[in-house]
């Protein structure tokens, strides 16, 4: 059995911004959705410009579908007290995809370690709460090449497995792009490559 994760949990837009005040500070919390480490510094600069008066920009981002990215910092905060909190919020509620950063203002109390641990994990979490997270699958994307007399056979498949089809060009030679969640990858590409006349190939092996 194939126990391969095909979904992942992420957000669609930017969260509301959240506040969480502790001993005269104050930090704000924002969750933006990223695909790129340069869309994270776009996110942060943008902060900056609008919290130029604050001490701390702090964040933590995950990236890719199967969560294989991720970065934290602390910036200038003790290690591991700001960077590292937000981004266990990221792991606690199984995002991908996302950029959490608290903004800082200093109230003239220090708060410790600890304490500051626990006041950026909140301002994550508050964020994060304040988010809607949607879960989606991983696809594989397949290109189907054939002549126009097997469009029915084809337009079949589509239709009974309630396949996706992304991109399509019908003339005397037809072709189509089509989405396909990864745990049914290998059975739908079985049922295409045994119709004769019916060519399809993984986007991923025509791009390699």
């Amino acid at each position: 059995m194939d126990t391969e994760k095909d979904t992942y949990k992420t957000i669609l837009k930017p969260s509301e911004e959240v506040l969480y005040k502790e001993k005269g500070s104050k930090f704000f919390g924002y969750a933006y959705p990223v695909f790129t480490e340069e869309e994270a510094k776009e996110y942060i600069e943008s902060l900056k410009k609008q919290h130029y008066n604050a001490r701390h920009w702090c964040y933590a981002w995950q990236l890719g579908k199967r969560y294989e990215q991720y970065r934290a910092n602390d910036d200038g905060e003790p290690s591991n007290s700001a960077g590292m909190p937000i981004y266990g919020q990221l792991q606690s509620f199984d995002v991908t995809n996302i950029l959490v950063v608290v903004v800082r203002y200093f109230g003239g109390t220090k708060l410790g370690v600890g304490g500051l641990v626990q006041a950026y994990k909140t301002a994550a979490l508050m964020a994060l709460e304040s988010s809607k997270i949607v879960e989606k699958t991983i696809n594989e994307t397949f290109i189907l090449k054939f002549e126009y007399p097997e469009m029915n056979t084809v337009m079949r498949i589509i239709k009974d497995e309630n396949l996706s089809v992304v991109n399509q060009k019908m003339e005397l030679n037809c072709e189509f792009e089509i989405s396909v969640r990864k745990k049914d990858a290998s059975r739908i590409f079985d049922l295409f490559e045994n119709i004769y006349k019916v060519n399809i190939k993984s986007l991923e092996e025509l791009e390699n």
